[in-house]
């Protein structure tokens, strides 16, 4: 995206108070230069009322107030970006699909009226949904080193079976992920970064993300193209329902917000099925909604998942386009080896090529990663267990 959404947004005043045009950054004086755009009028969209996205939208103006500031999952309030341009509106088999260029965050998208990512703080999200996961779990590679030693020292004729055994059984000691949504390629693209990682499954049921991701956001579909990737399109409940017990190191889940089909997607059945397929000492991420806002909705994932995991854990990052600017993350790990989600045993600085696979990262070091697990007395409050 272009340089101007990275810079600070703070207009600088003169002693009078008054603002000084020539020290306002180019990002304010084009926000403040945005007018409604004929063409753009004509090119509209439900979510997109004079030139900003916001909730939809009904024709009559009081009906229209009462839809605005009352969407399930934030009543009461609405945020609003400025739009420069529409690049893409159709609806799939599954729900609406909007993609615009933004004044201050680049390109955006929308699915069914509710913001997905922004080019400029999507890393925040994708950086933190994989690598608190993944940092969180000892590397193979050390494993394999840490048996060879043990062999080692027992005996020369040990050392040399356990060396053989290593490399025909090479693919035991891989990890082996599982995408549940994702469809934009963010996901995959932090995981890759792990080269401990042999396969990454991704499940996500419909095509035309992934296609939009591929033409509009080139920066994040650049995940698919790792050839440890297989994808499936298709029903994730399916899709795990039918994998072999234990088979996944880590379960990332990327899903929507819990409203109308993805509903069964926070609900007990479904943690059931991602226990059964994680391996012991497997961790699952799974999105988990804004401390601000749905405590409710964080109390019961983690009453469900504490009936099931061994460690439940909540953590959390700053997306500022998200409702209330946080969104959650639940980290579980099944019965078997221990597992220390607040301190990255696997930091990420550490991994040969992470930091500059595809591009730097941006949000996400071990520092991050500790303070993610740091909560509010509200938060620990009102959530029971954390």
């Amino acid at each position: 995206m272009g340089g101007d959404a990275g810079r600070d947004l703070g207009c600088q005043k003169n002693m009078d108070g008054k603002v000084n045009e020539d020290a306002i950054p180019s990002c304010c004086l084009k926000a403040r230069a945005c007018v409604p755009d004929p063409e753009l009028e004509a090119n509209c969209h439900a979510t997109v009322v004079s030139g900003w996205f916001s909730q939809p939208q009904s024709s009559s103006d009081e009906v229209g107030k009462r839809m605005y500031f009352n969407n399930p999952m934030w009543p009461g309030e609405a945020h609003s970006l400025a739009v420069e341009n529409i690049l893409f509106k159709e609806k799939s088999e599954y729900q609406e699909v909007l993609v615009f260029e933004s004044v201050t965050y680049g390109k955006v998208l929308v699915l069914d009226g509710i913001l997905q990512l922004t080019e400029k703080d999507e890393c925040a999200y994708q950086e933190m949904i994989a690598h608190l996961p993944l940092c969180s779990i000892k590397s193979p590679k050390n494993a394999r080193i840490i048996v060879f030693c043990v062999a080692y020292q027992s005996s020369t004729y040990l050392c040399f079976i356990s060396n053989m055994l290593w490399s025909k059984t090479n693919s035991y000691w891989c990890l082996q992920v599982l995408v549940v949504g994702g469809g934009d390629g963010g996901v995959l693209r932090e995981i890759s970064r792990h080269s401990s990682v042999e396969l990454i499954d991704i499940c996500e049921i419909d095509k035309m993300v992934i296609d939009v991701g591929k033409k509009f956001f080139p920066e994040l579909a650049v995940g698919f193209e790792d050839p440890r990737v297989h994808l499936h399109v298709g029903d994730a409940v399916e899709f795990i329902r039918n994998i072999p017990e234990g088979k996944y190191d880590a379960i990332i889940v990327d899903s929507s917000d819990p409203v109308g089909p993805a509903q069964e997607l926070v609900e007990r059945p479904f943690f059931e099925m991602l226990a059964r397929a994680l391996r012991p000492g497997g961790v699952l991420c799974n999105m988990a909604e804004s401390m601000w806002l749905h405590t409710h909705l964080i109390q019961d994932m983690i009453s469900v998942c504490q009936k099931i995991f061994k460690n439940v854990h909540y953590a959390w990052t700053s997306v500022p386009t998200y409702p209330s600017g946080v969104i959650g993350f639940i980290l579980c790990s099944t019965e078997g080896p221990p597992v220390d989600f607040r301190n990255p045993v696997n930091p990420i600085e550490k991994l040969e090529g992470a930091l500059e696979h595809q591009r730097e990262l941006r949000f996400y070091n071990s520092q991050m990663h500790r303070a993610a697990f740091a909560l509010p007395p509200f938060v620990k409050k009102e959530v029971k267990g954390l």
